[in-house]
C-alpha cells in the first residue's frame, strides 16, 4: 500500500503531536516495512528529522516549500498530489485531514487526540477553539474512519459530534520504543548528577498549564508536610507557570520544587527510573503518555480517577480526585511511604504497560484500520 500522512507536525513539533507522528511511522516502517509511507509537510523545521526520515527506505518525503501556499496546500491542494502519486490511504495524525480525497477515490483516516478545546474550553482563544471545533468535526464527518487515542476520547467524539460508534476505533496512542529497553541505575544517576538532583524526588512531566494540575500538586504538597520529598518538574509553561512560581514563593516552598525544563528522551528516561513517584493528577488528557512512559521505567504512578487517565494508568495505579488537593496528598502519601504498595504498583504497572501498550501491537491495530478501509467487509 502507499499512505499518506499529514507530517507537518512530525517536522516541525518536538513534543506531543510531533512525538505521536514520529513514533506512528516509526513503528508502521519497523514492522510493516513494504508499505511505502508517503511524508506531506508544507515545510521543515527540524533539519534532523529531515535527514532520519529521508534515509529511511520505506518514506518519502513530499515537501511543499512555500511561506505563502504552505497552509493552503496542507489543507485543501494535496489531494491531486496523492492521486498522481497512486495513493491508497491518507491518515491525517492530528485532529484534522485535507480536502478532497474522497472525490479522487483515496479513502482516509483521522487520528483524534482529545477534544480539550470543548471539554476545557477556557485553556484556549475563542478564535482558536473555533478553528479546532471546525477542523476536528469536518474530519470526524468526512473520514472512512477515526482513530481515537482512548475510549475517554471516543465518548467525546459521539458526543459532541454525534458520531456512530462503528465508525471509530480505539487505538492507543504508541510509546516511543526507547522506553521499552530499561536503562541501568547507574546509567540514570549520571544524569541526577548532572542537574544536582537529591536522591529522593517526586516527578512531572508534562506543559505547564492549567488543564494539567500543577498547582494542585504543590498544594497538596503542602497538606503531606515536612516529610514530603522535592517534586522535579519538566516542562515548559507561561502564564500559568508563573501562578504557580507565585504560589511556591508565597508560601516558601523554593526548595521543594525543582523546575528543568523540556528535557531529551534519553534524560527523560533516566528521570523517571530514578523518581520515587510519578504525579499527574490532570484533569483532562486524550490519553496521558507519560504515565506509560513512567510505568515502563518502574517508577510507581499517581494520577487522576477522570478523562482517560485511569486506562493508561491500569488498576495499579494510585488514581485521585484532581479538583481535591486532599485527595492527591492522600495517595502521595501512600505512594511514598507504603512500601507494600510501591513495590506491587511497580510490578504490576509495569506489566500493565507490556500487555496494554506495545509498539508492536499499537503498529499492528493501525495497520486493521488501514485495511479495513482498503477492503471494506
Amino acid at each position: 500500500m502507499k499512505i499518506a500522512y499529514d507530517a507537518k507536525r512530525l517536522f516541525n513539533n518536538n513534543t506531543g503531536l510531533g512525538n505521536y507522528s514520529r513514533t506512528m511511522i516509526d513503528i508502521l516502517c519497523e514492522y510493516f516495512p513494504e508499505n511505502e509511507y508517503h511524508l506531506y509537510t508544507p515545510k521543515i523545521k527540524n533539519k534532523e528529522y529531515g535527514r532520519l526520515y529521508q534515509a529511511n527506505k520505506c518514506c518519502r518525503i513530499i515537501n511543499k516549500n512555500s511561506k505563502l501556499f504552505g497552509s493552503l496546500w496542507r489543507s485543501a491542494l494535496q489531494s491531486p498530489q496523492m492521486q498522481k502519486d497512486g495513493i491508497d490511504i491518507y491518515h491525517g495524525l492530528s485532529n484534522e485531514i485535507t480536502g478532497g480525497l474522497g472525490k479522487r477515490g483515496i479513502k482516509s483516516v483521522v487520528t483524534i487526540h482529545d477534544l480539550a478545546f470543548i471539554t476545557f474550553p477556557q485553556m484556549y482563544k475563542a478564535i482558536d477553539r473555533k478553528i479546532y471545533d471546525i477542523k476536528a468535526k469536518k474530519a470526524c464527518q468526512n473520514a472512512d474512519l477515526i482513530i481515537s487515542i482512548s475510549k475517554s476520547t471516543e465518548n467525546d467524539i459521539i458526543k459532541y459530534y454525534n458520531i456512530a460508534p462503528e465508525k471509530i476505533r480505539t487505538i492507543y496512542q504508541p510509546v516511543n520504543p526507547v522506553y521499552y529497553n530499561k536503562i541501568s541505575t547507574e546509567e540514570a544517576s549520571r544524569t541526577i548528577a548532572k542537574y544536582n538532583l537529591p536522591t529522593d524526588f517526586m516527578l512531572y512531566v508534562g506543559s505547564i498549564n492549567s488543564r494539567k494540575n500543577l498547582l494542585g500538586i504543590v498544594k497538596a504538597m503542602q497538606i503531606v508536610g515536612d516529610n514530603v520529598i522535592p517534586l522535579v518538574v519538566v516542562g515548559n509553561g507561561r502564564e500559568y507557570k508563573q501562578e504557580v512560581l507565585n504560589y511556591i514563593a508565597a508560601n516558601k516552598m523554593e526548595k521543594k520544587i525543582i523546575f528543568l525544563g523540556g528535557k531529551e528522551i534519553t534524560e527523560l528516561q533516566a528521570l523517571y527510573t530514578m523518581a520515587k513517584l510519578f504525579v499527574y493528577p490532570s484533569f483532562y488528557e486524550g490519553f496521558g503518555l507519560p504515565i506509560v512512559e513512567a510505568m515502563l521505567s518502574d517508577c510507581p504512578v499517581l494520577t487522576s480517577n477522570i478523562s482517560s487517565l485511569p486506562e493508561a494508568a491500569g488498576p495499579n495505579s494510585l488514581l485521585a480526585d484532581p479538583y481535591s488537593t486532599e485527595s492527591i496528598a492522600l495517595c502521595m502519601e501512600r505512594g511514598l511511604f507504603d512500601t507494600e504498595l510501591r513495590k506491587s504498583m511497580i510490578e504490576k504497572g509495569y506489566e500493565y504497560a507490556l500487555e496494554n501498550f506495545s509498539p508492536k501491537q499499537q503498529a499492528a491495530k493501525v495497520m486493521d484500520v488501514y485495511r479495513e478501509i482498503r477492503c471494506p467487509r
